[in-house]
């Protein structure tokens, strides 16, 4: 069987660029080179794509080398070119986590290209990525949201009391969450109304909406979901951060910021509840391909929130996504393989549609 070569698009613009390197790194490992030929290409910090050239990484992260004579040039309806040839790509696999690679943005690149691709497509992943619309399309379609108000860099501008006016609704402490951005970035909990102000100028400087959102005493609980029309739901892991929240140095910076729990010790009735809600979520979205969904679990209560999906989550050695899909008998391996079928699945149904008359 001829090889299929798979382009490994990794690096990227947004804060979670080191994040990218380490997952694909374990993916240039684990893809079966019976199956595949890895066609590594990075993105650099600055947005310029090259093409790689070596052929094993034994270490945590996936080289990023920005040789001039390797830059990447794509041409709509032709494909990738690197020194003037063509790059052969038969399928990509978006490793890009965050903004310019989660988005929406990059799927519907690819999509112009006319390139098979691992996950959700445009309208899906630029929702995912969206947590005030993905919020109201959930808490629409009767699913648990926390109550939040969001916020516009106009609107705050011209009326800095607003904000006051939403925290007084929510009640403090609050969390400050810019409304496109990824792994907790630019994200701060808000204890006293004095702080309200420097948070949400935090949040402003990375995107032009701003959640406010009431914060919640929970468990933190994570599902991963894998399919397209038919989906597969696995049982859910926990995240047991030791700061305050599971921020950006407790997920990448602090080798000791969070524990996990694969899988979660919950009930048989609350894993069955996280998993329904988990299934409906996806689908509403419509979700194909891959999403890690997160949950809030209020520990005085034990009602269940959704706090947000993730179109294209970590896939290091020890991140949750393939960890709860191992736990389930889905092998990492196996688990690309699946991905990469329902890819292709997708880009032929797209294919079979008519585009004129």
């Amino acid at each position: 069987m001829e090889q299929i070569h798979c382009g490994l698009l990794y690096g990227g613009r947004s804060g979670e660029h080191e994040v990218s390197l380490r997952s694909a790194a374990s993916i240039f490992r684990y893809l079966d080179r019976n199956k595949y030929f890895p066609v590594p290409v990075g993105i650099s910090k600055t947005g310029d794509w090259f093409f790689q050239t070596f052929e094993s990484c034994g270490g945590p992260s996936l080289p990023l080398e920005q040789a001039e004579e390797n830059r990447v040039t794509l041409v709509p309806g032709r494909g990738f070119f690197v020194k003037g040839a063509q790059l052969r790509l038969d399928f990509i696999f978006p490793v890009l986590h965050g903004t310019f690679g989660e988005d929406g943005t990059l799927q519907g690149l690819l999509d112009l290209m006319d390139i098979p691709y691992a996950g959700p497509g445009v309208l899906a992943s630029a929702l995912g990525m969206d947590k005030e619309k993905a919020k109201f399309i959930w808490h629409y379609s009767g699913l648990p949201v926390v109550p939040s108000v969001c916020l516009s860099k106009t609107e705050y501008a011209g009326n800095p009391a607003s904000a006051l006016a939403a925290a007084d609704k929510l009640c403090l402490p609050l969390f400050v969450k810019p409304v496109c951005a990824g792994s907790s970035v630019g994200i701060a909990k808000v204890k006293s109304a004095g702080d309200l102000h420097a948070a949400l100028s935090s949040a402003f400087e990375f995107d032009t909406r701003v959640l406010i959102e009431k914060a919640v005493s929970a468990r933190e609980i994570e599902c991963s979901v894998v399919g397209s029309g038919e989906i597969r739901v696995f049982p859910p892991g926990e995240v047991i951060p030791r700061h305050e929240f599971y921020d950006y140095s407790a997920k990448y910076t602090d080798p000791d910021g969070a524990e996990f729990k694969v899988p979660a010790r919950l009930t048989a009735e609350e894993s069955a509840r996280i998993r329904e809600i988990a299934a409906k979520a996806y689908q509403v979205l419509d979700m194909s391909g891959m999403a890690r969904i997160d949950f809030f679990i209020e520990k005085h209560t034990g009602e269940i929130f959704i706090n947000e999906i993730n179109t294209i989550p970590g896939f290091t050695d020890i991140s949750m996504f393939p960890r709860m899909c191992e736990a389930a008998g889905l092998l990492y391996p196996e688990l690309l393989d699946r991905l990469i079928e329902l890819g292709f699945e997708r880009h032929r149904e797209r294919e079979a549609l008519r585009f004129s008359l």
